[in-house]
């Protein structure tokens, strides 16, 4: 349920209910007072389900509603179909998670992996991944022995489905550690 707060109560890191538009986190907020009129209170807001960022702006002391979030431990367990079965750590529970409530968060998730899941109202509404995670390659043109080119790339398809760009070096059966946030190799592990 959410709870009404004062936009000149926000703090970076807060979610934001704003109906019909969806969940927002707080990513930063300014108070503005100008010479004349009235105080406002800018905002940069990211959409927690698309991540879309948008910019808003409120007049002061006026009323949000803010989302109590609930973050839970949850272990991958397997993959059926396109879906996820989570299970809860703490109680056990088996939860099915579609692709769709995942996002892109369904390329860095591999059996036995922990994601923190961030719930409200009961319901799943994004997946918070570490900032790196470690895959194996499945696919790649094979590297030569010498090649060392700096900054060449090519292409490589990890356990996941997910395809990224890799130096020439990486084989199949390579372990690699992509960043989630922007899904770019970062070293092999």
């Amino acid at each position: 349920m959410p709870v009404a707060t004062s936009t000149n109560d926000l703090k970076n890191g807060m979610t934001l209910d704003l109906g019909a538009d969806g969940l927002f986190s707080v990513i930063e907020f300014q108070h503005v007072k100008p010479g004349k009129g009235g105080a406002f209170v800018r905002t940069k807001l990211k959409n927690i389900r698309t991540g879309a960022v948008i910019d808003r702006t409120y007049r002061a002391d006026e009323r949000v509603d803010q989302a109590i979030i609930e973050k839970r431990e949850m272990q991958a367990l397997y993959r059926e179909h396109d879906d996820w079965v989570l299970m809860d750590t703490q109680s056990y529970d088996q939860i099915t998670v579609t692709a769709a409530t995942l996002g892109s968060s369904v390329h860095y998730i591999r059996e036995g992996s922990q994601v923190l899941v961030l719930m409200y109202e009961g319901q799943i509404v994004a997946v918070e991944l570490p900032t790196a995670v470690e895959l194996t390659v499945v696919d790649t043109e094979p590297g030569l022995q010498g090649d060392r080119v700096s900054g060449a790339r090519k292409p490589a398809t990890l356990e996941t489905g997910l395809v990224v760009q890799v130096p020439l070096f990486v084989n199949v059966g390579d372990t690699v550690k992509v960043d989630t946030r922007s899904g770019e190799y970062l070293t092999r592990a």
